[in-house]
């Protein structure tokens, strides 16, 4: 493609050198650098793509995205200066595959807690009755029925213009994609043109990134200020600031609530391990989701449809086959009787609402849980984790939970200072032998072990190797 092309709408400050030559791709991460690309220079947190850009031209670079001109300008590259690298990227990027999300439905769901719940079942929904979809996810992300690997939640602006530009390729209709708030401030969906955007809710979680709990509600408050006056923006006015994530969007406003007035409201008319009875907007549907949390979700996944023109009939009827997502609310039946769930809460809010939900339907017993916190990742949540499991259980059981470049035992210790009681109580490092623990400890087919964290993963993080390790084969083995 054609440099000239490919800088369409790119504020540019100075540049120097030709712009009308051939360009085969364009990378940030110089190690990727071939004969004939355009080398984005970017500044990250650990490191300054403006260091590579000389051997990116020995590579073969023949144009230079940047912030700043080096001192020695060399004859024949292209340098392009920019206020803004991250930002740039997503503009070549889009350039480059022919703007895809403009010829796609493209709906982003943001919020703590029930991201990747809505986008998938959303997602299986649609290709339920007969829609072609692509899917953008934390757990996996997929191109009609085809899978394709997910390392992020929201992956990088350059990644993510291929992917909607290969469901463009692939007839696909309806997109589904999780927006995480780093994705937000690092500029990952900037120029992309969505049919809609929705929030779910916003809790405690990601401040060893945003710092303060403002610039969290900010950066999610930042998507839907970008979204354009044709999109709509659909907020849950049960959270406390639902109302605020739009003040500032030109887009058409809906809401949706379980307690208050709104454009889709629902109501629980009974929960139990096996599914929820749900009222939405005067009709009654069966689930096989449990828990008031996926009463949200599953009204939230109404509400899109609805405003993408589905009608209500084929909508409630789709509901009712919906299955959980992969490591959300999983729940198995141990040789004993007693029910092990695994699920993802790894915030506050979302363990809580998973505790409390169990003791909402349990039928006495006790209620296990297996909890541990990521190292390198926000520290305060800790003892907030550890006392959220006591209050609500009547056995806790700490442990790891990816603990990459940290001490177990100082993440095991940090959240035992939210523990008052040490009574039942156990500290167990190693996740497996934890597991083995809480299904020797549930004696009952009343009793109830919840192992939280990791949810879908496959994984252990140790020292900056992953390590096979899936909560689903260690209860399975019980």
């Amino acid at each position: 493609m054609i440099l000239r092309n490919i800088l369409l709408d790119l504020e540019v400050i100075e540049q120097i050198g030709n712009l009308d030559i051939s360009i085969c791709d364009i990378v940030f991460d110089s190690r990727k650098v071939q004969e004939g690309s355009l080398f984005v220079a970017q500044r990250g947190t650990q490191i300054d793509g403006h260091n590579f850009i000389e051997s990116a031209i020995k590579d073969g670079a023949k144009a230079i995205v940047l912030e700043q001109m080096p001192d020695k300008i060399q004859d024949g590259i292209t340098y392009i200066k920019v206020g803004n690298s991250a930002k740039a990227l997503a503009i070549l990027a889009r350039n480059y595959y022919d703007n895809p999300s403009s010829k796609l439905k493209l709906i982003g769901i943001t919020g703590t807690n029930g991201k990747t719940t809505t986008v998938t079942l959303s997602y299986n929904l649609f290709k339920s009755l007969g829609y072609e979809c692509g899917l953008i996810s934390t757990i996996v992300n997929r191109i009609g029925d085809r899978e394709v690997v997910s390392t992020h939640t929201t992956p990088d602006a350059l990644s993510l213009n291929k992917l909607l530009n290969e469901m463009v390729e692939n007839s696909c209709e309806y997109v589904f994609m999780e927006v995480s708030s780093h994705a937000v401030d690092q500029y990952r969906i900037w120029g992309l043109s969505y049919y809609g955007g929705v929030f779910s809710n916003i809790t405690h979680d990601h401040l060893d990134y945003h710092k303060t709990f403002a610039n969290y509600i900010n950066a999610k408050k930042g998507f839907f200020d970008s979204l354009s006056a044709k999109a709509f923006s659909l907020t849950n006015i049960d959270d406390k600031n639902g109302e605020k994530m739009l003040e500032s969007t030109k887009s058409k406003k809906y809401t949706y609530s379980l307690s208050r007035m709104a454009d889709f409201k629902a109501k629980i008319i009974e929960n139990s391990f096996f599914g929820l009875l749900l009222n939405i907007n005067g009709k009654e549907v069966s689930t096989q989701l449990v828990g008031e949390f996926n009463a949200y979700n599953l009204l939230a996944i109404y509400s899109i449809a609805e405003l993408c023109g589905l009608k209500q009939e084929e909508i409630l009827l789709g509901l009712s086959k919906l299955k959980a997502a992969a490591g959300r609310f999983e729940t198995y039946r141990l040789k004993n009787g007693a029910v092990a769930i695994i699920d993802y809460a790894h915030t506050p809010d979302a363990l809580f609402n998973v505790i409390s939900t169990i003791n909402e339907i349990k039928l006495g017993g006790k209620l296990i849980t297996l909890v541990g916190c990521g190292g390198n990742r926000d520290k305060t949540k800790r003892p907030e984790m550890a006392k959220i499991a006591q209050e609500g259980s009547d056995v806790v059981i700490l442990t790891s939970d990816n603990p990459r470049f940290e001490n177990p035992d100082d993440i095991i210790e940090d959240m035992k200072k939210g523990i008052i009681d040490n009574e039942s109580l156990f500290c167990i490092t190693d996740r497996r032998q934890a597991i083995k623990l809480a299904s020797q400890l549930a004696k009952d087919k009343n009793d109830i072990i919840l192992v939280a964290g990791k949810g879908h993963e496959t994984y252990q993080e140790i020292s900056g190797v992953k390590h096979h390790f899936d909560d689903k084969e260690e209860v399975l083995k019980y």
